[in-house]
């Protein structure tokens, strides 16, 4: 696997993935760049659940935002294998409390830890498997803490 998270020329995956954290997670959270960026039928699986195709990624992406205030996806480390093919990220995502896990709205601040994998084909993401510090930040909300002191 390659890192080539210092380098100023990004070769596509690590480029796919940057523009996706930059335009579709940080404000104004461009969710038109979905179109852009991944496959028609773009799969991602989060929290044991598929969301399949653009359409539908968008819809949760913006349900997701709602929950979770000013949200921003930091990439901490990025990978890619020789094809070009597979790209996985470490990244860290923070907001406000809107009511995540169905819990009360307090707008505190949050953040939380995660890996991604993504396949890439027709030179966008086509596929994603993500794995996240839920429980962790599900029991910050729970424990009153006014800030998130996981991350």
């Amino acid at each position: 696997m390659k890192n080539n998270s210092n380098n100023s020329i990004k070769p596509l995956p690590e480029k796919l993935v940057i523009d996706f954290f930059e335009r579709v997670w940080h404000s104004p959270h461009e969710l038109g760049a979905i179109d852009e960026l991944m496959t028609e039928d773009y799969t991602i699986t989060t929290a044991g659940k598929s969301i399949k195709g653009r359409t539908e990624f968008k819809k949760w992406v913006g349900e997701f935002q709602k929950q979770l205030l000013d949200a921003k996806t930091e990439n901490v480390d990025i990978f890619y294998n020789q094809q070009k093919d597979k790209v996985v990220s470490r990244w860290v995502c923070s907001g406000r409390n809107n009511g995540l896990f169905g819990l009360e709205s307090d707008n505190r601040f949050i953040s939380f830890s995660g890996i991604a994998i993504w396949t890439i084909k027709e030179k966008r993401l086509s596929e994603c498997w993500v794995e996240r510090s839920a429980h962790e930040l599900y029991q910050t909300l729970i424990s009153g803490k006014q800030e998130n002191d996981f991350v």
